[in-house]
């Protein structure tokens, strides 16, 4: 088995700890809507285009919770599989690399989107420099050259 650079492994603790966090807040927000179980006001979403909490909880389970989960144990194991290359535009590259720069927009694309309906706060912020690291790791000559194919 090939050694694994530090900022891999790194890598694919951001990614658990992503995936990690938000199926847990996603699963709240779908449990409880109205967002008592994390003690979010109703009122955060009267700008929004969702009546509750349900619908941004599932989201957030699934693209940034399943979704990193998924990515870090491609990270982690590079399975073989090949159905994941279907939609994997860096074709030289394993498709957990490209899922791993995916799930870092998709981390950045969430805050902008959420930031239109509540205010900044530090959660956005320490969020926003996740999203960086993820997508900076990602892109190191390191971790380009562990999952670059042969």
């Amino acid at each position: 088995m090939e050694k694994r650079p530090f900022w891999v492994g790194f890598l694919i603790w951001l990614q658990i700890l992503l995936g990690f966090g938000a199926i847990v807040s996603g699963g709240l927000l779908m449990v409880a809507p109205d967002g008592s179980l994390l003690q979010l006001p109703l009122s955060v979403m009267q700008n929004s285009p969702f009546p509750n909490f349900f619908f941004p909880g599932l989201i957030l389970c699934v693209l940034l919770g399943i979704f990193p989960m998924c990515v870090a144990y491609g990270l982690w194991k590079k399975p073989g599989w090949t159905w994941p290359d279907a939609i994997n535009p860096f074709k030289r590259m394993h498709w957990s690399w490209a899922g791993s720069l995916a799930a870092g927009v998709i981390v950045a694309i969430w805050l902008t989107v959420e930031l239109m309906w509540v205010g900044i706060s530090f959660l956005h912020i320490l969020y926003y420099v996740w999203s960086g690291l993820i997508l900076l790791i990602t892109l190191l000559p390191a971790t380009r050259k562990h999952y670059r194919r042969a």
